[in-house]
């Protein structure tokens, strides 16, 4: 019987610390992996800021704003607090406008349209 007791109990000693050494062991994914997923993530949110930014910059941009009674400079001021999709949403719209002006594109109310409610809701987010 004693010897079935140290038997029971060296199985049950190994059967414990046995996952924590495997555990220890295998990786989902390694950490250059991470790192340059990570990397690539803020290298994304910088471009997405200086695409808005460059748009706020713009002349038509800020003549629309003036005529609306927007501040520029505190939808500037805003950019570095979008996040996310926010962020994201916000960068694409800049690029598909600034793309519009730079091309020569009849511009028409939408696009006012569409530069008014950017600024609207960079400044909403700004607030928050």
């Amino acid at each position: 019987m004693q010897m079935f007791r140290r038997v029971l109990a060296t199985t049950l000693a190994v059967m414990l610390c046995a996952p924590g050494a495997f555990a220890q062991q295998t990786h989902v994914i390694n950490q250059s992996a991470l790192d340059q997923a990570v990397q690539q993530r803020v290298s994304q949110d910088q471009a997405d800021r200086t695409a808005i930014r460059s748009f706020l910059r713009n002349p038509a941009v800020k003549g629309v704003a003036a005529k609306a009674g927007l501040s520029v400079e505190k939808a500037e001021a805003a950019v570095s607090t979008l996040q996310g999709n926010e962020l994201r949403q916000a960068a694409s719209q800049a690029r598909a406008v600034d793309q519009d002006l730079a091309g020569g594109s009849t511009i028409v109310i939408s696009t006012t349209t569409i530069i008014i409610v950017l600024l609207i809701i960079i400044l909403i987010v700004a607030l928050k």
